[in-house]
């Protein structure tokens, strides 16, 4: 008779916090099958960007600064000194008022953290960085070793790297567990794919983004929020190098809830709306961004970068943004399975963490201990009250 195989953890979803969780499993010893419906960073997910962001700056929120060292540390431990690059150290400059509180606040942070970053009043930004019209900023802080990761193939790397410490993988879709069907039992044994495969584990970690709802209609359905997130390219002017990454930082205007990254790659300039769009289905919504979206961006562009006036798009993308209620992340025990995890809601600023995400999910399901309190499903509202930036 054939043994059957059990894991000790079974991971849904193979984006960043999937693929960082069943690393960070494997490492410590665990037999960990790692799934995906699409593939590992796919088209459709919200990790299968060309680039993110990874900043340390959130305002007066410790937590999440603190994460990001981290995390950068890890991201760069795992690239080495391979080529091409996977992290831009770009610099990240944030615009706002001289006098924004929040601005004020993220540098006490930043210093308790050891995190470096410059203080650039109007007259040096204008002179440093031409490029910007400044029209309502007066001043910015530059987080100078922060930049750009490269998205989907820095999850590449981390699920390469997580076959090589034993993890299976393989491209199934799971069926949405069935508590009602466990007949008093607490935990799950097994689920199914859609290919008719029993996977059977000790734990069951669900990282599937903005698919979590739609796996758990009853108790994420309400709780997750896709959005339809559009971003674009724009062609930068011929033999013009004012635009590239030694040129340029990474930037984030919070008033304009704008944010934008120098021409890396050659791929050209990017620039995105971090604020929040129309809800989607991440399997079924278009991914062809709306001439109405170009034209509002192309004049936005050409009002903060004059030299980008009548420049063209060449490229763009569509994702979405896995949100919570306020912005913090998901990761918690089903409520009638103790077995089974959440790990999500990235809300358009997680990519950054995955290895921190990955770290604290393996803590939780071999060690135990406290678990942080904003993290917690009972903390995740019905209505959309953004406060994590």
């Amino acid at each position: 008779m054939t043994k059957l195989k059990t894991y000790d953890a079974a991971v849904i979803g193979a984006g960043v916090f999937g693929a960082w969780i069943a690393l960070h499993l494997a490492r410590r010893g665990q037999r960990v099958l790692l799934l995906d419906a699409y593939g590992a960073a796919h088209s459709r997910a919200s990790s299968g960007g060309e680039s993110r962001i990874i900043r340390m700056g959130y305002g007066a929120d410790e937590l999440y600064t603190r994460w990001a060292v981290r995390s950068l540390t890890q991201w760069k431990e795992l690239f080495g000194s391979g080529s091409p690059p996977l992290f831009h150290e770009t610099g990240v400059l944030w615009l706002a008022s001289e006098k924004d509180a929040p601005l004020e606040v993220m540098t006490a942070v930043l210093t308790r953290c050891k995190v470096p970053f410059e203080v650039l009043n109007r007259d040096a930004i204008e002179q440093r960085y031409p490029q910007f019209n400044l029209e309502g900023p007066t001043g910015g802080v530059l987080e100078t070793t922060s930049g750009v990761l490269m998205g989907r193939r820095a999850v590449a790397r981390v699920a390469e790297r997580a076959l090589e410490h034993g993890v299976e993988y393989r491209t199934a879709m799971a069926v949405a567990p069935d508590a009602s069907l466990q007949h008093g039992k607490r935990g799950l044994d097994a689920i199914s794919t859609n290919g008719g495969e029993q996977i059977h584990a000790g734990q069951f970690v669900f990282a599937c983004g903005a698919w979590l709802g739609k796996v758990f209609p009853q108790i994420l359905g309400p709780r997750i929020f896709p959005t339809r997130q559009e971003v674009f390219f724009f062609g930068v002017p011929p033999g013009d190098t004012q635009f590239s990454p030694a040129s340029l930082p990474t930037w984030l205007i919070a008033a304009d809830e704008t944010y934008g990254m120098p021409d890396l790659e050659a791929r050209g300039f990017k620039v995105a709306i971090d604020g929040h769009g129309e809800r989607a289905d991440p399997d079924t919504q278009s991914r062809v961004v709306s001439a109405e979206s170009v034209a509002r961006v192309s004049v936005y562009v050409a009002k903060r970068f004059p030299a980008l006036r009548n420049a063209p798009v060449v490229e763009t993308r569509v994702c979405q943004y896995e949100n919570t209620s306020n912005g913090d992340f998901l990761i918690d025990r089903h409520p009638e399975l103790n077995n089974v995890w959440f790990a999500g809601g990235g809300s358009g600023h997680g990519f950054k963490h995955g290895p921190m995400v990955g770290e604290y999910v393996a803590q939780q399901l071999l060690d135990g201990g406290a678990a942080e309190p904003r993290f917690a499903l009972a903390n995740k509202g019905t209505e959309q009250k953004r406060a994590v930036y």
